[in-house]
């Protein structure tokens, strides 16, 4: 997943590290020329001195073949143009603005931001569910947040069809709980099989959503 990171500083940064961690591919846009130093020598990324908020920022970044934009600057006027330019003329498909001031996060959303967030920690998690996991859809938020139940689409013609689940690397974390099967509802043991066109439910953990899906090849 191409994601263009808007602010290099230690949101950002943090941020970045994470998606490289979990295999995609951020690129920083940050105006502070040693910020950028500093981030594309450690993360070797590609960074760009510039404003976040213009046209030619983003267009030096290539953003029309971006995944995602995040703006996580510590200016939620700068945030929210980014993502609106990112929107309006580039057609990103997913946005996402650090909310500093947590009053402005509707403000936001109403003008068109895809997820305002006023907590960091969260926004590589929500990107992976908005974005690299567009098969997986939330139903029920388990233990504060922690964890969650999960509904997941297979695909037609899925590349693992017939598989069985003792065969998949499924992450200790996460436990597939039922199987609906043209109609039918299974509940599932270790020699059930993952067919194309199933919708299964999921219990896991939301830090290893991605390694979820990857070990499904759902991406």
């Amino acid at each position: 997943m191409n994601v263009i990171v808007i602010g290099g500083g230690k949101v950002g940064f943090y941020l970045c590290k994470t998606l490289l961690e979990h295999g995609h591919q951020p690129l920083i846009i940050e105006k502070n020329k040693r910020t950028c130093e500093y981030a594309s020598n450690q993360l070797d990324i590609t960074t760009i001195n510039a404003d976040g908020s213009t046209i030619e920022a983003l267009t030096t970044a290539n953003a029309s073949r971006a995944d995602a934009v995040i703006a996580v600057t510590g200016l939620d006027q700068d945030n929210l143009i980014s993502c609106q330019l990112a929107k309006k003329i580039f057609h990103v498909p997913k946005t996402v603005a650090r909310v500093n001031n947590p009053k402005n996060a509707a403000v936001m959303k109403r003008l068109g931001v895809d997820i305002p967030i006023s907590s960091t920690d969260n926004i590589a998690r929500l990107l992976e569910r908005e974005v690299d996991s567009a098969r997986i859809k939330s139903l029920l938020s388990l233990n504060r947040g922690e964890a969650s139940l999960s509904e997941m689409l297979i695909p037609d013609n899925y590349v693992l069809h017939g598989k069985r689940l003792f065969e998949l690397d499924i992450p200790e974390d996460a436990v597939i709980t039922a199987i609906f099967r043209d109609d039918k509802l299974i509940i599932p043991r270790g020699n059930a099989q993952i067919m194309s066109g199933d919708k299964i439910l999921v219990i896991a953990k939301d830090r290893i959503i991605h390694e979820l899906s990857a070990a499904l090849k759902l991406k």
